[in-house]
């Protein structure tokens, strides 16, 4: 009878329907979860995160499904979801399934996500439930161990070395194992045997990670440092160190010594990875005959089913020497467009730029890869934020590629620890203050300007809003320039030795080219210059000058780095690895937000007729606001913390080549990068639509866009010639900022510029960017020659003027006019031209854009060489080195008469000095003995520079044409 009862109420129950956690579930739903396993992990940042839930169905099959949680910390809460119905009751959080993924066989797991804010500690949630029933696994939560290994030293430069980790977790399974030199993430490893071969290290002290994470995200890291000698001897060298490969292809690598030997030398050739790839022969013979010109070897990739690529090592090795590892990807040629030449192209030039001393030990990367170098940096291991965003938009281009996000986070980290002003660097950057004005001159010799508190300036309406919505009175943006290997002896605040250093040259007006510039530190404490440091030489105080702390931010830089999470995001979406960047992608965000800051006039006056300082009316609210990226915004404090005072400023010049509609575009619609801030969306949004007015306003009667606009006539709020063209009451300027040489003579401006149009167009179709291209590349294409004796527009002159901007009526600009004067092979902008080109002709299908974009890439590589792709360049603006000022000309180094320093090797600063006297540093550089020679009345000197800027654009062309045009 007990029994019969029993059996009849299961089948009562089985008749009905029963809700369980707010979803109506089918009959038997209570016991359709009786088991479940969870796995909680998150990426944690400042006061954010991102958390991936893995929920796994241990019992019957599920139609549906809801998981609860409850957050310890009460401060912790849901932001933004996805592959779920997030909500938040309290500490009680609910995620209801999609209508995609609510049916979990048995065994079946998925997973889903969410970015998340908290304040104090984030703690892991303890205890999950699955349509109502405790989860009988728990969230892993003992961390991984991890043991790292390297070869035994001493080690010669340039040297291999192989790392090998041991990783294990007791609780669950080993996700990957990281890699890291001097704070650059250089491998990311998902199968065991970990390892990955350092390669071609030069000189110097080194400290190797390996971070291992296990399901849960728990982390082990383990350490080592070891230290490369300088090269006594020959030593084995492989061109190039790092070789592509697709399946079923093969490629060639020469293996040659860097000095005769005395002896015939064996070199043995092994292959660890990979086992599709293989190397022949395995053993070639270098001799007293052949060293220089080498012996080639033969890597092959077998043909294979699998729809993924591979990594392999080629190790060179003969007794005597050190080993020789060469980087070997194979490229898969079973998805649409793996079997493609360009993006072949692009795998080999990233392997370049990994591989041949674009980086310094700290993982940054420098200017350029020589040292010798003069142009807006003043030394080429300088770098700027412009590198750091092209680095971050090439390691985006990587996880396109390769699915493989890590080093695109990684670059945004070491971005973030060395470029991004931390706390300690802007101790009191949350105190009030405003910036006092001082007038900007045409020439260095007006300087230092004189401090004005009687002229009003208007209210910032960014930082209190900014501080409520991030907590802290923090600046979340780049620094435009760091000494990357401390060359000129500044360090932090004084301290001589820390590396990176904040530094900054430009200061003086318009006319201050390169030449004329005095490096001082960001970072002011008097302990170098002269008295008050260097910052008498720039502004004169009613008092002596406090010591301080400034730093300045180029907003095309930060903008390049939102564009380049965009597509990250974009990218990652495709493959559905959105978690992989999301928590990055939540920081372009934030640095979005503090970027508006580039949206208002200098000193917050109001925009539109704005003459003279002391009649043009101070700001309040948006009425400061041209909504145009401006050149700069800046902001600074006091560096004793007692003496609580802080400024910001914008900036009031405009110019159309440092203009992101997309960036712009992105941050208003892509709810992964809106701000946080409650006015941010609405800035963007109006300043999106401004940017395209302002290019519409700008573009010449033959299609160039002409320079731009300022709220501040020379920098001054003076009154500019009558009849000057107004943009929004902002007056036209044919080349905004400088002048020395003219800021809008470069075509790599539009280059730069329209590139993100196009990308804009490509994305969305939008009309008024396509108005500007439909424009501007038939005038472009038409100044270009592809083939072997390509050549593309160098330098512009510029007449007339645009018409008064009407935004309800634009006018065209038959007064305006642009001619090209010089054509050259500039590699850097041959490449963001040729993506210009191929975006354009992706959404539009125009055959001449493609076919002309397909003709530079062509060219491109075959001036390819061991570093990347360079041409021949004449430097003959290198007479000015040892250029003294002298007033005739105005050109030369200006040092006011009386003012006396020295710069921290002991170089002094007077008046009389040049550009070479206070750099004495240069005269030890390898390629000084050539500009010497010119100075001496030789020659122009000649040299092939490998930028990375450019070095990055071109093999983001390649991999942009191999995406857009997979069949060619």
């Amino acid at each position: 009878m007990r029994l019969w009862a029993r059996r009849r109420r299961t089948a009562m129950f089985a008749a009905t329907a029963l809700a369980v956690g707010g979803v109506t579930l089918p009959a038997g739903a209570a016991q359709a979860a009786p088991a479940c396993d969870v796995v909680y992990a998150t990426n944690d940042w400042n006061a954010g995160f991102t958390a991936n839930v893995t929920v796994k169905n241990l019992g019957d099959a599920l139609t549906g499904w809801t998981l609860k949680f409850s957050f310890p910390n009460s401060s912790q809460r849901v932001t933004q979801g996805w592959s779920a119905k997030w909500s938040q009751t309290g500490s009680e959080v609910t995620a209801t399934n999609e209508s995609w993924n609510g049916s979990l066989g048995t065994g079946a797991s998925t997973t889903i996500g969410f970015n998340g804010a908290y304040s104090g500690s984030n703690p892991k949630p303890t205890a999950f439930t699955l349509n109502g029933v405790a989860c009988n696994g728990t969230p892993a939560n003992q961390p991984p161990t991890v043991s790292l290994g390297l070869p035994t030293g001493p080690f010669e430069a340039p040297a291999d070395l192989p790392l090998t980790a041991a990783a294990s977790d007791p609780d669950g399974t080993i996700a990957k194992v990281e890699f890291y030199r001097n704070g650059l993430l250089v491998n990311t490893d998902t199968t065991a045997p970990y390892g990955y071969t350092l390669e071609d290290l030069p000189a110097g002290s080194y400290t190797v990670q390996a971070k291992a994470y296990d399901n849960a995200n728990g982390v082990a890291v383990a350490e080592k440092a070891f230290t490369v000698n300088p090269a006594f001897g020959p030593v084995l060298v492989a061109t190039p160190s790092a070789v592509s490969v697709t399946e079923g292809g093969t490629g060639t690598v020469n293996l040659k010594l860097s000095a005769a030997p005395s002896a015939n030398v064996p070199v043995t050739l092994t292959r660890t990875g990979d086992t599709d790839v293989t190397v022949t022969p395995a053993t070639v013979t270098l001799t007293p005959t052949n060293w220089n010109t080498g012996v080639a070897a033969t890597v092959a990739a077998a043909e294979d089913a699998d729809t993924l690529g591979g990594t392999a090592t080629v190790t060179a090795s003969a007794t005597g020497f050190a080993p020789l590892s060469i980087a070997v990807t194979e490229i898969d040629n079973d998805t649409p467009g793996g079997d493609n030449a360009y993006i072949k192209r692009f795998l080999d030039q990233y392997g370049k730029i990994k591989n041949s001393g674009y980086f310094s030990p700290e993982g940054v990367p420098y200017h350029s890869v020589e040292t010798l170098i003069v142009e807006a940096p003043d030394h080429g291991h300088e770098t700027t934020s412009e590198a750091f965003s092209f680095w971050l938009w090439l390691e985006a281009q990587y996880g396109r590629v390769t699915q493989n996000w890590a080093p695109f986070n990684n670059a945004w980290t070491v971005m973030e620890k060395y470029i991004i002003p931390n706390h300690s660097d802007q101790p009191t950057a949350g105190t009030a203050g405003t910036a006092q004005y001082a007038a900007e001159y045409n020439l260095p010799s007006q300087y230092p300007s004189q401090l004005q508190p009687s002229v009003s300036v208007g209210q910032d309406p960014l930082r209190s809003e900014l501080q409520s919505t991030y907590g802290t009175g923090d600046i979340y943006g780049m620094h435009w320039l760091l000494d990357v290997d401390n060359t000129y002896g500044f360090g932090r605040c004084g301290d001589g030795t820390t590396r990176p250093a904040y530094i900054n040259t430009f200061q003086r007006g318009t006319q201050e080219s390169v030449w004329e510039t005095v490096p001082q530190p960001s970072c002011d404490t008097f302990a170098h210059g002269g008295q008050y440091g260097y910052l008498d030489l720039f502004v004169k105080e009613g008092s002596a000058p406090a010591k301080q702390w400034k730093y300045t931010n180029a907003p095309d830089a930060d903008a390049r780095a939102v564009q380049a999470a965009y597509w990250a995001l974009t990218w990652a979406k495709a493959q559905g690895r959105e978690a992989d960047v999301a928590a990055t992608v939540a920081k372009a965000a934030k640095m979005g937000d503090y970027l508006r800051y580039a949206m208002f006039d200098k000193y917050f006056k109001k925009i539109g007729n704005c003459v003279g300082a002391s009649t043009c009316p101070a700001g309040s609210g948006r009425d400061s606001a041209h909504y145009l990226m401006s050149w700069y915004y800046a902001w600074g404090g006091a560096y004793d913390p007692g003496q609580n005072w802080s400024w910001r400023i914008g900036s009031s010049h405009n110019h159309f080549g440092y203009q992101n509609p997309l960036a712009a575009w992105a941050l208003t619609n892509v709810p992964e990068l809106k701000p946080k801030s409650p006015t941010a969306v609405a800035d963007w949004q109006k300043s999106f639509d401004r940017q395209l007015e302002f290019y519409t306003w700008l573009q010449s009667a033959e299609g160039g866009i002409a320079g731009g606009a300022t709220n501040s006539w020379d920098g001054s709020y003076a009154q500019p010639p009558a009849g000057t063209a107004t943009f929004y009451g902002m007056y036209y300027d044919v080349d905004p900022v400088y002048n020395d040489p003219p800021s809008n003579q470069w075509f790599g401006m539009q280059a730069w510029s329209m590139q993100r149009i196009a990308e804009l167009y490509l994305q969305t179709g939008n009309a008024k960017a396509k108005a500007l291209l439909d424009k501007w590349v038939p005038w472009a294409i038409a100044n270009t020659t592809v083939g072997a004796n390509w050549s593309i527009p160098s330098d512009m002159k510029w007449t007339g003027q645009p018409n008064n901007w009407d935004p309800a009526n634009p006018q065209a600009n038959t007064n305006l006019h642009v001619e090209v004067t010089v054509k050259g092979q500039d590699v850097g902008v041959a490449a963001a031209y040729a993506r210009t080109l191929i975006a354009y002709a992706a959404k539009s299908g125009n055959v001449s854009a493609k076919n002309t974009a397909k003709g530079l890439l062509d060219a491109l590589s075959a001036a390819g060489d061991a570093k990347g792709v360079s041409t021949t360049e004449k430097r003959g603006d290198y007479r000015r080195f040892d250029d003294v000022y002298t007033a005739a000309d105005g050109q030369g180094l200006y040092v006011p008469s009386g003012w006396t320093g020295k710069m921290p090797n002991g170089d002094a600063i007077t008046a009389g000095k040049s550009f070479l006297d206070i750099r004495s540093f240069y005269k030890n550089d390898p390629d000084w003995p050539k500009v010497q020679a010119y100075l001496n009345g030789g020659a122009e000197p000649t040299f092939n520079y490998h930028r990375f800027w450019a070095q990055a654009d071109v093999a983001m062309a390649y991999a942009d044409y191999g995406n857009l045009f997979p069949n060619g």
